[in-house]
């Protein structure tokens, strides 16, 4: 399941599912109308409109306010218009083989895309970055071997670079202005190669650099300076899915787990005059250094502190996906449900 709030200038509600039957799914949620005393939305999402896809879905993004980009464990990558005259979805455009491995000639899953309007990156399990603009039928560059292993996430860090990260531990930045096919920069996390999940960039301070690794540490990353994390902060008891900054507010920070927990992470720095304002579910809350002139990159214990929540109070199974936008976070599970919580920060 992979969950994603609608391009930020989009000004309702919606959010898209990937069903087991393989189907992409736009549904709305209103105005939240019926909300729950600590902040749930409960109330039935009513189904906007939906359309088959072939393979399971990796990620997806929005290209803009009526497109929505989706990557296939098929090795396709397609691009779906949302009409909203009549809501319906159609596909707009497909590159079939995007990733593919060459001695099997079998198709790779595409896990992870970015986009930046009018390009699209995409990374895969063949260790392939391609570049796709909405206009071309084929990759406007290809980068065959970039990764000798998985590459399993990737996100933009400037106009021209990207980062990605890998099945053995390492965040590596790639330069398009370069004509070559070598990352500018590689950052490693341990010598025991833990495979890296998911990765954020800080929206505000390009530089600061967030991942999500197998064993269920958070690293934060400072990319002008070394080439290991600044910070590794235990966090999760399994795999860490996903990491993302809140994109208004990055003080706070949110990850999901397979161990079936989604953590706020709060940086903000009255952080230590304010108490618990989220339930906290079997886990006590832990209170972390924090830097004055960044919450993200100090080691000085004697800084203000992080407070960490669990926003389950009854963690069961795995937290696949999550997104944030304004006071509301919306979260899937194993369970093939779909919860939406409002007010994070009453």
């Amino acid at each position: 399941m992979q969950i994603l709030f609608p391009y930020p200038s989009v000004f309702f509600f919606l959010f898209l599912v990937i069903l087991q039957e393989n189907k992409i799914s736009i549904w709305s949620v209103g105005d939240f109308g019926s909300l729950s005393s600590n902040g749930e939305y409960h109330s039935e999402p009513h189904l906007l409109c939906d359309i088959q896809h072939s393979g399971d879905v990796m990620d997806m993004q929005f290209l803009d306010q009526e497109r929505i980009v989706a990557a296939s464990s098929t090795g396709s990558v397609t691009i779906f218009r949302h009409h909203q005259n009549n809501q319906t979805l159609s596909v707009s455009q497909k590159w079939e083989n995007a990733h593919f491995y060459y001695q099997s000639c079998g198709n790779a899953p595409c896990t992870g895309i970015i986009c930046n309007s009018p390009e699209i990156f995409t990374v895969g399990e063949d260790g392939r970055i391609n570049v796709f603009t909405t206009d071309r039928k084929e990759a406007v560059r290809t980068v065959d071997n970039a990764d000798s292993s998985t590459l399993h996430a990737v996100t933009r860090l400037r106009t021209t670079e990207i980062l990605t990260v890998n099945s053995i531990g390492q965040l590596k930045i790639w330069d398009f202005r370069q004509q070559g096919n070598e990352p500018s920069q590689i950052f490693s996390l341990t010598g025991e190669r833990i495979p890296l999940h998911c990765v954020d960039r800080h929206p505000s301070q390009q530089h600061i650099v967030a991942t999500g690794s197998q064993d269920g540490m958070l690293s934060i990353w400072d990319v002008r300076q070394g080439s290991m994390p600044v910070s590794l902060l235990n966090a999760h008891e399994a795999e860490l899915w996903e990491v993302h900054f809140h994109p208004s507010n990055p003080d706070h920070l949110f990850t999901c787990s397979e161990d079936g927990t989604l953590w706020h992470w709060d940086a903000s720095t009255d952080v230590s005059e304010r108490k618990s304002y989220l339930h906290t579910g079997g886990r006590s809350t832990t209170f972390l250094p924090q830097s004055v002139m960044s919450a993200w990159l100090s080691n000085d214990p004697t800084k203000d502190r992080m407070e960490i929540t669990n926003l389950i109070s009854n963690p069961t199974l795995s937290v696949n996906s999550l997104d944030v936008l304004g006071s509301c976070l919306v979260y899937g599970t194993d369970a093939e449900s779909i919860y939406v919580k409002k007010n994070l920060f009453a």
